[in-house]
């Protein structure tokens, strides 16, 4: 292809054997005349209500586009179309744990930036009345220990309870990975995660889908908005050199 765009965890970064398996797959694509430039980007950059490191590896054809820099690292527009800093995860404005109490409100404060939070988005998403509300798993054993753990709790790998004036850890949901609703006892929808992961209120899963294959589907996915924003990097970056069609 003329270019590409290669997404993955930032576990290949971490391991030897992941990282140099890594840097061979580079190698390759560069001997086949492909200009690269990586990062790591989290999902909150781009507006999503999640925090969510992946790879972007993105990769030009050289006999394809002239004017192709020798440092497209430098040159590559990953910041443009990104609205916030990373480091705004660390904000201490955001809530962390709050004793669990079901369908009750509770005000957002106000320094906290309420499109980054789980609440805004079910209420932008119309969860309870998207196509998908009623896709949930509802296990009854796991009842009485959905109702012990605090809000805002996702210390665990599994049963991570959401709250809903923060950010959602990253929408994994398989290998034992539960998200909970952040005041009601029972696991979050399909429609809550879909909202998670930022996609249009229109967007909607088809109801042939098993309930286990929509999650993993959702899970598997890239946000929409740091998908969207990625996107529109490469464009621009496309729009400033010139292609030998």
């Amino acid at each position: 292809p003329d270019f590409f765009v290669f997404e993955n965890v930032k576990g290949l970064w971490r391991t030897k054997v992941h990282r140099e398996f890594y840097e061979a797959l580079k190698r390759k694509l560069e001997n086949h005349g492909y200009a690269l430039t990586e990062k790591l980007v989290n999902a909150i950059e781009y507006g999503a209500p999640q925090d969510r490191d992946r790879i972007i590896l993105v990769g030009f054809l050289r006999p394809t586009f002239s004017g192709l820099p020798d440092d497209l690292q430098a040159l590559f527009p990953w910041k443009d179309n990104a609205v916030y800093d990373r480091a705004i995860l660390d904000e201490g404005f955001w809530p962390t744990r709050e004793t669990f109490r079901p369908e009750t409100a509770k005000f957002m404060p106000p320094e906290i930036p309420k499109n980054l939070t789980v609440q805004h988005w079910f209420d932008t998403n119309r969860v309870e009345e998207h196509p998908n509300a009623g896709d949930c798993f509802r296990p009854k054993a796991a009842l009485p220990k959905f109702r012990t753990i605090d809000e805002g709790d996702d210390s665990k790998k599994c049963f991570k309870r959401l709250h809903r004036w923060r950010y959602s850890p990253t929408a994994a949901y398989g290998n034992n990975e539960v998200h909970l609703h952040p005041y009601k006892a029972r696991r979050i929808s399909v429609a809550e995660a879909l909202s998670i992961q930022s996609l249009p209120r229109e967007f909607a899963l088809p109801p042939e889908m098993t309930l286990t294959d929509k999650f993993k589907t959702i899970g598997n996915g890239v946000p929409f908005l740091a998908a969207q924003g990625i996107a529109r990097s490469v464009r621009d970056f496309l729009g400033a050199v010139t292609c030998h069609a």
